[in-house]
């Protein structure tokens, strides 16, 4: 009310103002120790397959893995400015907002909003107006931009200054050739690596993309998992597959940042996630998948729920 003037029911010894408070209170928050294993949270799965499960993570291994991707998969640097555009109530929000770039110390852009408003240029007036160097979004919105540029010249990313971009990626789902060419040109300007980011709620962090400037992109190809990842694509029965012939994404040893349980369900935990039918020491993802005959690069095809009914 100190503002507008109007009247509050103060009470003195009751009431107190917040800024006072804080002003009171150190700048240093101790942080709390816990063990490695402790649960750090539970987030649930969208639950478009079935009952949506809740995916319990831990403290040290999901931190060290977001911390590690940033530095891997996007290259961070000190003076970046980082914007990943995911709603925080996601895995994307948690691990590449919450989490990794403030783990790093990062600067990053938060943005609560959607992309075409007020107008269809937002996205590329905010990179514009604070530098952002690395931009992280999803296919879908990516293909909503293009439309809306192809109708109107002014939120064309041409008509933005984004020269302080140098890497940006792409998450949430397999990007298509035509959509990532249209990104590479007109947001990347044919310079800036697309890392196309292939990971789950369950995983925590990024599994399979390319490693920017080192990794030869192909587009529409997540490429090769990151070092330690053992990613594989195998048959009903959880047998290699040959390159060229498509089957089962799974991975085949543990990483940090895996999922440690279903919250308050183990069971559904081992059935879900390591099936008897694949041998009961797979992880499975749940995507079919096939690799390049030459390259050995994993192609997403989409989620094998429909065809293959694991665990019934």
């Amino acid at each position: 009310y100190r503002r507008t003037g109007g009247k509050i029911d103060w009470h003195a010894g009751r009431d107190l103002w917040m800024h006072e408070l804080a002003d009171a209170e150190s700048d240093h928050c101790p942080p709390e120790w816990v063990g490695a294993e402790h649960p750090l949270f539970i987030l649930y799965t969208s639950g478009s397959t079935g009952k949506p499960k809740g995916v319990q993570h831990s403290t040290g291994g999901y931190l060290l893995w977001a911390a590690q991707t940033m530095k891997w998969t996007f290259d961070w640097k000190p003076d970046d400015v980082f914007w990943c555009t995911a709603d925080i109530g996601w895995v994307t929000g948690h691990t590449y907002i919450t989490y990794g770039p403030l783990a790093c110390g990062g600067t990053q852009v938060v943005f609560e909003g959607v992309p075409t408003y007020p107008d269809a240029g937002r996205f590329w007036k905010m990179i514009a107006d604070h530098k952002v160097s690395v931009f992280y979004t999803a296919p879908t919105a990516i293909r909503s931009l293009i439309k809306a540029a192809d109708a109107d010249d002014k939120v064309h990313p041409k008509s933005y200054d984004l020269s302080s971009l140098r890497i940006i990626g792409t998450v949430g789902e397999p990007i298509n050739p035509d959509a990532w060419m249209w990104y590479h040109k007109h947001v990347g300007g044919e310079r800036c690596p697309i890392v196309d980011t292939w990971w789950q709620t369950e995983t925590g962090g990024h599994m399979i993309t390319p490693l920017p400037g080192a990794t030869p992109t192909v587009p529409g190809s997540c490429t090769l998992p990151l070092p330690g990842i053992m990613a594989a694509v195998v048959d009903e029965t959880g047998q290699d597959v040959p390159n060229g012939q498509g089957g089962i994404l799974v991975v085949k040893r543990p990483w940090p940042s895996m999922i440690r349980t279903i919250w308050g369900d183990p069971e559904r935990f081992r059935k879900s996630y390591y099936p008897e039918e694949l041998g009961g020491g797979l992880y499975l993802a749940g995507d079919g998948t096939v690799r390049d005959k030459d390259t050995g690069y994993f192609t997403i095809m989409g989620r094998i729920d429909d065809v293959l009914n694991v665990s019934g």
